[in-house]
């Protein structure tokens, strides 16, 4: 396992390639033999079933229920908003024939042309336009309003560039799709989803983000608005890691969903999507991680305390074992999961690297003299700090300290935001300080054109137009045009 941790590529040295290693030597994914798509092995599906657990209780919370549509949708579909079908037509992976049949050879298995579906089917990149499609038939009468429905699924969207977790042929993800009587109500939820994922990021993934609109440019394809949160990656780059968008009467319009209002006339159905993904194991990841593995926060840990015995007999091991599985089961009765790793084809010392490249919190470990001792050593992965303390309470300090933990991960990369978001005015600063890997919060006269120039000329992309902070209108660095206020600007994932 040493030999394992030696072969992480350092941070410094080339952070694309450490991420890629960790994902790997982990256990999180692994590529598969269909290209651009990934195998989510068990200790990455943890993490991602604990996020999905977590949302889904947030979700119902604000008064979504689930539901599930369709894999396949028509191509027709995806015709009827021309903003939305631009935005994904490149992307989209087809369906043209039904069946297969065996080669004449007896080689294998053939296309069978004779199976040509009159209509294309497309593999949902998103579920718009099957689930508006649907509501036509739900919707009739302001009374059948709101609808707020959530669905947890896959999607395809073709990648050429691809990275485990976080840019995928195929990923699992969650996708909100809510219908209004009113501009303001679709408005209101687009803002109280783009909270919960605030909320969410902070408290369980203990991670800061900015929350923000974007640019006309960069907004979800048929929206009107989208409010996003952006989070700092520890090599400076932003990754967008949820965005929740108002997408006004466009597919109400599209489809003809149509209701009667309060006042008897007939007026279409606002919409609202909001969607995260399993790119939040990756953000995860490049959020906390270090040069010995992953740090995981103990509110999303699968494993958050493991335990491990120091023995030479097998009577040791028993006496040891009673001790710990005591200690476990009041741990769990509070809530807390305990793995105790008493296998005996592994030495310590490789279960303490294994479990450190994993991210697992807290790390308990006892041997012998412990045991006369009534003492248990605790190591927290966060710091890789050891003690030694009394098992008397021991159970109420883990708790305690696994929550020091959250609070001390999230302050360790809300300090390192705040150390790399500086402010510029001139765009020759600009142009300096992205190539160092800053956050830049400068002015931009609100056009396109700008926008485009600064993307082209380095690689930066406005992130959001923040929602908090300072709004003090100024001059645009690059135009010198006048601007309301100053934006998010960084390269990205």
């Amino acid at each position: 396992m040493a030999k394992e941790l030696k072969e992480l590529t350092k941070r410094s040295i080339n952070y694309s390639q450490w991420y890629q290693d960790l994902v790997i030597k982990a256990d999180l994914a692994e590529n598969s033999a269909v290209r651009g798509c990934m195998v989510i092995k068990p200790y990455g599906y943890a993490i991602w079933e604990k996020m999905q657990r977590i949302l889904d209780d947030m979700f119902k919370e604000t008064g979504h229920v689930n539901a599930y549509f369709p894999l396949l949708i028509p191509k027709s579909f995806l015709s009827k908003e021309a903003e939305h079908v631009e935005g994904f037509a490149k992307e989209c992976a087809v369906v043209t024939h039904y069946r297969l049949k065996t080669n004449h050879d007896g080689t294998g298995v053939v296309v069978d042309p004779a199976a040509k579906l009159e209509e294309e089917l497309i593999i949902r990149p998103t579920s718009e336009t099957i689930i508006w499609n649907t509501y036509r038939n739900w919707i009739q009468s302001y009374r059948d309003l709101p609808i707020l429905c959530n669905q947890w699924a896959n999607v395809m969207r073709w990648e050429m560039r691809t990275r485990l977790f976080l840019r995928t042929a195929e990923f699992l993800w969650q996708e909100g799709h809510t219908a209004h009587a009113t501009r303001e109500e679709a408005e209101i939820e687009a803002k109280k989803m783009q909270e919960v994922y605030a909320n969410f990021a902070k408290n369980y993934m203990a991670m800061p983000v900015i929350k923000g609109v974007k640019s006309a440019s960069e907004r979800f394809a048929g929206a009107l608005d989208t409010y996003t949160i952006e989070a700092m990656m520890q090599d400076g780059k932003a990754l967008q890691a949820g965005t929740s968008h108002f997408l006004g009467q466009n597919f109400g319009k599209a489809f003809d969903v149509t209701f009667i209002d309060k006042e008897g006339k007939s007026d279409y159905a606002w919409a609202t999507s909001w969607g995260v993904s399993t790119r939040l194991v990756g953000v995860l990841i490049m959020s906390h991680s270090d040069d010995n593995g992953l740090v995981l926060p103990p509110h999303l840990a699968p494993i958050q305390v493991v335990i491990v015995p120091i023995y030479r007999s097998e009577e040791q091991l028993a006496q040891i074992s009673e001790k710990v599985n005591a200690i476990a089961a009041k741990l769990k009765a509070m809530g807390i999961s305990v793995k105790y790793d008493d296998a005996d084809n592994k030495k310590p010392g490789w279960k303490f690297a294994e479990y450190e490249l994993k991210g697992v919190p807290v790390r308990l470990a006892m041997g012998g003299r412990d045991l006369e001792n009534n003492t248990i050593e605790v190591m927290r992965r966060d710091t890789l700090e050891k003690e030694t303390i009394t098992c008397d309470g021991i159970e109420e300090y883990v708790k305690n300290l696994l929550e020091e933990i959250q609070q001390n991960i999230y302050q360790k990369a809300f300090d390192h935001r705040a150390a790399n978001t500086i402010t510029v005015d001139t765009y020759d600063e600009f142009k300096e300080k992205i190539e160092e890997g800053y956050f830049i919060m400068a002015h931009w006269d609100g056009t396109p054109e700008t926008e485009e120039q600064v993307k082209n000329e380095t690689k930066a992309t406005i992130r959001c137009i923040p929602l908090e902070g300072d709004k003090t209108p100024g001059k645009c660095m690059v135009t010198g045009k006048p601007s309301a206020q100053r934006v998010l600007f960084a390269r990205a994932y």
